[in-house]
Formats: C-alpha cells, structure tokens, sequence
C-alpha cells in the first residue's frame, strides 16, 4: 500500500493544480488568494502548514475558532470565518477574524458595525444562488440593497460576493453566476469585486469563473479528526 502524502505534498499539489486552472484561464495565480480551512483540525497542523509558507486560514465554528486563534497569536496569520455566523456571537467573532465571507442578514450587519474599528473588518456578502430560502445567503431580489446596508455599515469594508456551488451539479452556471452579480455590484460599488467561491471539489471550476478567494480544506488538511 503505498504512503499517504504528506501535509506538504499534498499542500504542493493543490497550488500546482491552483496556478494550472489560474493559467489556463489567462489569470495570474498570485491574484487568488488561497484560504486553508482547519476546522476540526488542531492547533498544531495550522502551526505545521505556516511553516510550509500560508498564511490565510479559514474557520467555521466560532466555539472552534476563538480557542484555536488565540493559541496561535504569536503567528502572523490571517483568519477568515467562513461558515454560518449567528448574530449573538458575531461581536466576539469579530474581534479575532479579519474577514467574514457569510454576511446575510441585516442582524449580522448591526452586530458587526463597530464605529471605534480602526481596522474595517472585511465583509464578503453570501448569496443564495438556490430555490431553497433555507439555505445561507441573501435572495436575489434582496442583493443590491442589502450590499447598499453593508456598504455603508461602520467598520466594515466591503469586498464583494460569496456563494456555495449547489451539492450535486455542476458548479459551474453557479460560479458564472455570481461572476455576473459581482460585475454588476462592481459598477455602483468598484473595491467590491471579490469573488469567494470555491473549495476542495470545485476549486478550478470557479477560478474559471474569476474567483479570488478560495475556501479549501479537505484536499489540504487531509481527513478530518473525529470531532464527536
């Protein structure tokens, strides 16, 4: 049976497969930001993989998150939280992230708005490119007023658009999708044109598409750890 590959290989072999998508898209791969999401995963593996050179990483779990990123301040990491975000916890969120890939609600922008911030908290807003209102994201129909809200929130900086690819189809009508919406918010709205889409499965499909911010875990950290 042979070896499994390391933390490092398999680390190598996303970023050789993230500038191939980025070439073949005639994109410059040093424009794409490429985020490591560690959840479950401990403390120590985000040690390992900054000592492999990242330094954008990705959390979801805010009871995970705020332990883990204080164990760690001693690293110059970037943290982005990018998983559903309950309004009653954001505050705290906030105080330990950089960037929140999952705003959506107009609770979460009142909970996030900090008139004292130094530093803008950067603010990626979540759309639902879905038939299901279940799902995390803001409707079409609610986009442009609600980029509007965050837009002139204090202490939040908007960068642009957010989406999850639909389980099970081809993500990429999802990922052309979004590209068009943040084509049309970048016209009232020119220092929002990021685009974060894209994760372990699907990462080539949405550079394709102008992603700028990828969210990958799995195909990284490896499997992982029973969580309970």
């Amino acid at each position: 049976m042979p070896d499994l590959p390391s933390l490092g290989q398999r680390l190598s072999t996303i970023d050789d497969q993230i500038a191939d998508a980025a070439r073949q898209a005639s994109r410059d791969p040093a424009l794409i930001t490429r985020i490591v999401v560690t959840k479950f995963h401990p403390a120590s593996l985000v040690r390992e993989l900054y000592d492999l050179g990242v330094r954008d990483f990705g959390e979801s779990r805010h009871q995970e998150a705020q332990p883990k990123v204080a164990a760690l301040s001693d690293l110059d990491a970037r943290w982005s939280f990018v998983g559903q975000l309950q309004s009653k916890k954001a505050r705290q969120v906030r105080a330990y992230c950089d960037a929140i890939h999952s705003v959506d609600r107009d609770s979460l922008i009142t909970a996030l708005t900090n008139d004292e911030s130094v530093v803008p908290l950067d603010a990626f807003v979540q759309v639902n490119l879905t038939d299901d209102q279940g799902r995390g994201g803001v409707l079409l129909g609610d986009l442009d007023s609600f980029v509007d809200r965050v837009e002139n929130a204090a202490g939040l900086k908007l960068r642009g658009l957010m989406t999850v690819a639909p389980l099970g189809e081809d993500p990429r009508p999802a990922f052309s999708a979004l590209r068009s919406l943040s084509e049309g918010i970048a016209a009232r709205h020119p220092d929002a044109q990021a685009l974060s889409m894209g994760m372990s499965g699907d990462f080539a499909e949405a550079i394709a598409e102008g992603a700028t911010h990828l969210r990958i875990g799995t195909a990284i950290t490896g499997k992982r750890p029973d969580h309970g």
